[in-house]
């Protein structure tokens, strides 16, 4: 006869204990309620305009917060004179969703040229995971948007039978996705998290016959939602307030595919496509130190749609269609990355740099750099080695006006949280006003000395959990928990 063994498993239910409200919790309560037992719509109101900074608060949006706390806190139900106890107050004050760490509202200025602005861009928007054998979906895409983010890419390509486009990453296994499913789920989804323009940036490896079929698949599908540019070199860019619900078009110019070229016109037309895998992008090495080489920079950045700044157009009447629909052109570095980056006063660009060209570049033009963006976009994309969808820092592009740092959204780590945490700001609508010294051209040197305008000072009151009912030996027989934060 078998023998049984009966076990039983038990978890540890921690219980919550509140803190209590720190020294100056307890002073700012007693002083806007006035030494009394309680605080008032009114009193609140005051508080929130003295301490939190919100200038624009009414009384009713005391009233609402008050309410919201006591229903949370009470359910309401033995109240009816609304009003925060000290432990009501100090509730409110450490609540996320009721007293949130940034403004959630839209507050800097919106009506400055669009290249003014830091903008929420995605790389290889279609990616599912890795850069080499994931799916291609809408799915990414779709997600993206509701983040708030305001560039997508789509890399484009003929289908099997070359009569049709796919979205997928070339010459690697990925699998495709429809461009056609792409657009249309970006237009119902562009504006699900921000009101402000969406745009979509095409790497093209397609012949003029499917740039048109791309024309009408775009004009179709957005219609009145697609900003079309009066000119074909705008002067300035628009301000995001004047393109509101606006899709924008960005690529280079088409470019005339002829059938007759040759062996070696092919193999370079090959060499300046984006996203070379296992070929690494060439560093600018010798655009920092020796400027007699400065012609070679052509073949320098080699990545997604773009390594731009312009070369000769090609006949274009093929795809007129297509071409009209480009209100940021991109183009390609045809020579001196110094020349690519002067400011033309008749028309405005987009410049694209890998991650470590633009390092490189920093040393010998971070001046030029940052006077380019003062007018024209400048786009930073990942190394080509980035197999995994990884990231990298994006300060070193903020700090020389790049619009445009491309980040793969599917990704994790630290860099994408910065890049989360940047475009929370302003009310998380995916356009970040760039701080006026980059603006101003007489203090756009990076040997300027600027005086500080703020500071910062942190106070730490606790951490998530710290709060649960431990004791002193939970984790270690001899010691209590030892918790600590980072503050960056």
């Amino acid at each position: 006869m078998g023998t049984y063994r009966m076990c039983g498993c038990f978890t540890r239910k921690f219980k919550i204990i509140e803190a209590a409200p720190p020294p100056d919790v307890i002073a700012a309560f007693e002083k806007y309620a006035e030494g009394g037992p309680q605080m008032t719509a009114e009193q609140l109101h005051r508080f929130l305009v003295d301490v939190q900074g919100q200038g624009g608060a009414k009384v009713s949006d005391a009233e609402e917060i008050l309410l919201q706390v006591l229903q949370k806190r009470h359910h309401m139900a033995k109240f009816r004179k609304h009003a925060l106890t000290l432990d009501d107050f100090h509730h409110y004050l450490f609540s996320a969703d009721l007293n949130p760490p940034i403004d959630n509202k839209v507050h800097h200025d919106m009506t400055a040229p669009l290249s003014h602005y830091f903008i929420y861009t995605g790389h290889n928007s279609y990616l599912t995971g890795n850069q080499l054998s994931s799916d291609c979906s809408d799915v990414p895409i779709i997600k993206a948007l509701k983040r708030g983010v305001r560039v997508v890419e789509l890399d484009l390509w003929p289908n099997s039978t070359k009569d049709d486009v796919d979205v997928l990453h070339g010459r690697t296994l990925t699998a495709p996705v429809e461009l056609i499913k792409c657009l249309k789920s970006i237009k119902e989804h562009a504006f699900s998290a921000s009101e402000y323009p969406v745009v979509i940036t095409l790497e093209d490896h397609l012949t003029p016959k499917l740039q048109a079929k791309v024309a009408q698949m775009v004009t179709q599908t957005f219609g009145k939602m697609l900003f079309r540019p009066e000119s074909e070199c705008l002067k300035e860019f628009p301000a995001p307030e004047d393109l509101k619900y606006k899709i924008l078009i960005s690529t280079k110019p088409p470019k005339e595919y002829l059938e007759a070229q040759t062996n070696k016109d092919k193999e370079k037309e090959k060499d300046s496509d984006d996203d070379v895998w296992g070929k690494e992008p060439t560093e600018l090495t010798a655009e920092q130190e020796d400027e007699k080489t400065d012609s070679d920079a052509s073949d320098n950045n080699q990545d997604d749609e773009d390594s731009d700044a312009f070369e000769p157009e090609v006949d274009s009447s093929r795809a007129p269609g297509y071409k009209s629909l480009i209100a940021i052109p991109g183009g390609k570095i045809t020579g001196r990355l110094k020349e690519a980056l002067k400011v033309e006063p008749d028309k405005v660009r987009r410049l694209s740099l890998s991650e470590q060209a633009l390092e490189k570049a920093t040393v010998s033009y971070g001046t030029d750099l940052v006077r380019f963006t003062q007018k024209n976009f400048l786009r930073i994309y990942p190394k080509g080695t980035r197999f995994n969808s990884s990231n990298y820092k994006p300060q070193i592009g903020w700090m020389h006006g790049a619009q445009m740092i491309a980040f793969n959204m599917q990704g994790y780590g630290r860099s994408l949280w910065l890049m989360q945490g940047m475009f929370r700001a302003n009310g998380g609508c995916g356009y970040v006003k760039k701080p006026d010294f980059l603006m101003n051209v007489d203090a756009n040197s990076e040997r300027a000395k600027l005086p500080v305008k703020k500071r910062l000072r942190v106070k730490v009151y606790m951490g998530d959990g710290w709060h649960l009912d431990f004791k002193h030996t939970h984790f270690d027989t001899y010691s209590p928990p030892d918790f600590y934060t980072k503050v960056r």
